[in-house]
This record gives C-alpha cells, structure tokens and sequence, in this order.
C-alpha cells in the first residue's frame, strides 16, 4: 500500500516538474525573445553620462592670497555676483605710488613748459631790440662815416682858406679879424670831427656788443631745445607710468571673481588665506539648467541612428525613473581619432578595434540629474 502511494506521489511530482520546466521554457522563451526584439529596435549602451555646456572652471587672472571665499560647494549663485576676492593691499600700495610718480612728472613738465614759454617769449623780443639796434647802429656808423668824410673835405678847404687869410692879414689886404674866424672855425671843425670819430668808435663797439648779445641769444634758443627734449623725456617717462597705473588698475580689478552665469558651485577647489599663483582653479561653475547626455555607441550600433530618434534614458543613481529625449548630433570622428597616442599602423599591423562614436542627446527632461552620472542610453532606430 505504501508502495502504491509513493509510485503515485512520484508520478505527480515528476508531472508537476515538468509543468514548471514547460512554464519557465514558456516565461523565459518569451522574455528572451522580447529582449532580443528591445536589442533589434533599439541601440543600447551603458556608457552614458550627464554633460553640460556650462561646466567652467573660474580662477583669478592675477596671483594673490585669497582674502574672501564667499560661498561654498552646492550654493546657488547668480550671473555677476561676486564669488572670491584677492588681498588687494600690495596692488594698491603699488597704485599710490605710481599716482604719485605720475602727479610729479605732471608738475615737472608744468615747469619746463612754463620756462620754456617764458624763455621764448624774453628771446622773441630779445631778438627783435638787437635786431633793431643793429640797423640802427648800422645806420648811425654809416651816417657818421659819411659825416666824417664831409668834415674831413671841408677842413682841408677851410686850412687853405686860413693859411690864405693869414697871408693876407699879414700885408693888410684883410682885417685880422677874419683871419681869427677862420682859425676858430678850424679849430671847431678838428674838434667836431675828433667827437664824429670817438661817437663812431662807441657805436662800432655797441653794435659788437649787440651782435655778441645776438648770439648768447641764439645759444638760449639751443638751451630751448634741450628743455623741450628734457620735456618729451618727461612726457615719456609720464606715458609708461601711465600704462603702468591701466594695468595695476585691470589687476586690482582681476582681484574679484564673478560668476560667469546662473548656476551652482560644483567644487571649491582652494581655502581662505591661501596664496595662489595665476590661472589656479577656485571654483567649478554648472548650470543645472543646461544639461544634456553624451553616449559612447559602438560603431556596431550606428546603423539606424539619426539626429532626432527618440530615446529612453536611465540613471543608475534613480532608480524607478526613465527620462526621454531625442538624438541632437552625432559627432563625425570617432573618440579614438583625438587620443593623445593615436595608433600607428604605417609598420603594416593593424588589429581591427571597434571604434566608439559619442552621440549628444537633448533630454525633455532634467529634474534630478546631475552632471556625471553615469546613463543607460536606448536609442530607437529608424528602419527603412
């Protein structure tokens, strides 16, 4: 009996396994087949991840110690807001004294600018009394000359005419009285020519006066030159103090950091106090806004994928959440063609690799993605 009843409890039990193998052949058949089909209208691939435009790395233009780091990793900020700010003190120390320098450059071509008006203005009119004085003293030697010369004629007849009256006063023919007359008259005119000639000498020695004077005026016209070279010196020397203070000035002014636009500060990179040289990274920007996915496909994927397929993406960070989107481009090199040690197959090896396309996706949505995370992309494909 107890025989009988095993005989039969095998029988059941092997009909049951049987119905349960014929099941799961059933379930796992038609799932496997509907993972086929997925894999037939689809391209999938699981080296997907979120991208953005708007990633910027911000760092200061001038080196300096950090005096203000005014928000922190995950704060939301707005377009212009001040982020960080250097220790402006060295820059502005730096800008006093240049302010200065230039103000007594200023001063100094004020100066020169003022004697050398001052001094032109004495040689102008300088020059012009001595030139005027050498056409008169030139004109009163002349006339003194020509006077000479008509006294001298005139003394030589009035000798004569006294020699001949003395002669004649002496046998009476004429009254003594001329005779003294005529011998006064000499007298005066060797006198009066004596006086010409001294007058001429003193003229003569005025106008080499003027004309000396003349030329210390033409070395005062050299001493001008030199001012207005000492002038431009300055002016120089005023000009490149002058680009010094725009550039100290543009620093001081590359002591604030801006935000570039609306976004969140992903990372700070540096602390309060801390010197830092140049171009050293302080924050990394995003804008949550402007996001979009970026999936490596494999060559093998390609066909069937065009700019605007839809696609359903998955984050492994959410779960129970799909996202759409649609295929926005396709970039036209493979990853590969950038690699910083492109491969070499001039020696005639050659390996065929399967070469990775990176194709962007516009997501319709965005809420909860971050950049970085890590997608499951599938992408419909177009069958025609």
């Amino acid at each position: 009996m107890n025989i009988i009843h095993y005989q039969k409890r095998e029988f059941v039990l092997k009909k049951i396994g049987m119905l349960i193998i014929v099941i799961m052949v059933i379930v796992f058949g038609y799932k496997g087949y509907g993972y086929l089909e997925f894999r037939s209208k689809n391209a999938v691939s699981d080296a997907g991840f979120v991208k953005s435009d708007s990633l910027s790395i911000l760092n200061f233009k001038v080196g300096g110690k950090i005096d203000k780091l005014l928000y922190k990793e995950g704060d939301s900020v707005k377009k212009d807001i001040l982020l960080s700010s250097l220790d402006k003190r060295d820059f502005l120390v730096a800008l006093k004294k240049v302010q200065n320098s230039i103000a007594s450059l200023r001063n100094k071509i004020l100066a020169l600018s003022y004697k050398k008006e001052k001094v032109s203005k004495d040689i102008n009119i300088s020059k012009i009394i001595a030139t005027n004085d050498i056409k008169a003293f030139k004109s009163k030697i002349i006339s003194l000359r020509l006077s000479i010369k008509s006294n001298t004629t005139k003394l030589k007849q009035l000798r004569k005419d006294t020699m001949r009256l003395k002669k004649l006063s002496m046998k009476k023919f004429v009254s003594g009285d001329k005779f003294e007359q005529s011998k006064t008259a000499l007298k005066s005119l060797k006198e009066q020519i004596l006086a010409q000639k001294e007058e001429l000498n003193s003229a003569k020695f005025k106008l080499d006066n003027i004309k000396e004077k003349l030329n210390l005026i033409k070395n005062d016209e050299l001493n001008i030159k030199e001012l207005i070279k000492n002038i431009k010196a300055l002016e120089f020397q005023k000009k490149a103090l002058e680009n010094s203070l725009e550039e100290l000035k543009l620093k001081l002014k590359y002591c604030d950091l801006f935000a570039p636009f609306d976004g969140v500060i992903a990372k700070r990179f540096v602390n309060d106090k801390k010197v830092i040289a140049k171009g050293y990274p302080v924050y990394a920007l995003v804008n949550p806004k402007d996001i979009h996915a970026e999936v490596l496909l494999s060559e093998k994927k390609l066909h069937g994928i065009k700019v605007g397929n839809s696609v359903t993406i998955e984050a492994d960070a959410i779960k129970d959440k799909k996202f759409n989107g649609v295929v926005e481009s396709i970039l036209p090199a493979s990853a590969s063609t950038f690699s910083l040690v492109p491969r070499d197959i001039a020696s005639g090896e050659f390996t065929k690799l399967d070469q990775r396309f990176v194709v962007r996706i516009k997501l319709k949505e965005k809420k909860g993605l971050r950049v970085g995370m890590s997608l499951n992309v599938a992408i419909k494909r177009n069958h025609l």
